[in-house]
């Protein structure tokens, strides 16, 4: 690694990739074309960065690091590259233009917030490939059984599929796991259409309030409903009390709603 690269900040989860068939798979995962509008978070050095302003109408990259923004923004910037100083989770979203795409090498300590934040935007991106840990990966497509409140927060707004695995010794300084890439495909009609959100999210919620007992117990303590009250909610859901919270389907989770709305215990704006 040449003197001129900055040295990594560790506090901001900062590994440089430089794969040119890694960044090559990132940009055709996220499937761009010339007419898009490409939001990178992170660019970093503006590997990515380069490879993207080549493919693609408009880059805007966000970067939290100063001197790494200033760097990218005055070093051979390109025409259809704007460059913001600011941390990603405060970013306006609805700046961009519908339809917009997400490319970016996320670091690991914002996966979680940065996906809500993204999939929870009154102006969504169509398609996002986004290089995150694999575990976390895997966590975020996971199926019934070994479902998350991540992985529900997400297949609730998008399709997700799994990339390429990407080894950590491509990176700078090498990660102590590997990563892969991350599709989503914002769905461009709710999966739910006679849900509240706000409701549905807190029974989910409710749901993995105590991960390591059954629904009995958790939905019980998340509603603050009885016992018996509990046990009549999942019966009319056709849903077994000895379920836990992973084991439920997004149409599972929806069954359940619909039963507690009938009941009252989830009202809308609640």
């Amino acid at each position: 690694m040449s003197d001129n690269i900055p040295l990594v900040k560790k506090s901001l989860g900062q590994y440089w990739l430089n794969d040119d068939d890694v960044l090559d798979a990132m940009c055709a995962a996220a499937e761009v074309q010339p007419s898009d509008v490409v939001l990178e978070i992170g660019p970093g050095l503006g590997s990515l960065t380069n490879k993207l302003t080549k493919r693609v109408k408009q880059v805007v990259a966000v970067e939290f690091d100063e001197a790494l923004a200033s760097k990218l923004a005055g070093h051979g910037k390109a025409e259809n590259l704007t460059v913001i100083q600011q941390s990603i989770l405060r970013f306006d979203l609805t700046s961009l233009p519908a339809a917009y795409k997400v490319v970016a090498n996320i670091p690991y300590y914002l996966t979680s917030n940065l996906l809500r934040v993204l999939c929870e935007s009154s102006n969504p991106f169509s398609r996002a490939a986004l290089l995150v840990q694999k575990e976390v990966a895997e966590r975020v497509v996971a199926g019934p059984g070994d479902m998350s409140l991540l992985s529900i927060s997400v297949q609730f707004y998008c399709d997700v599929s799994l990339g390429r695995v990407v080894k950590a010794e491509l990176f700078f300084p090498p990660p102590k796991v590997n990563s892969q890439i991350l599709v989503l495909t914002y769905r461009n009609k709710p999966l739910f259409t006679d849900v509240d959100r706000e409701g549905f999210f807190r029974l989910v919620k409710a749901g993995f309030s105590q991960r390591r007992k059954t629904l009995l117990n958790s939905l019980g303590a998340g509603l603050r409903i009885s016992r018996v009250g509990t046990e009549d909610l999942l019966k009319k859901s056709g849903l077994s009390p000895a379920l836990r919270a992973q084991n439920l389907s997004l149409d599972d989770w929806h069954t359940l709603y619909k039963v507690c709305e009938k009941s009252r215990i989830i009202t809308k704006n609640t």
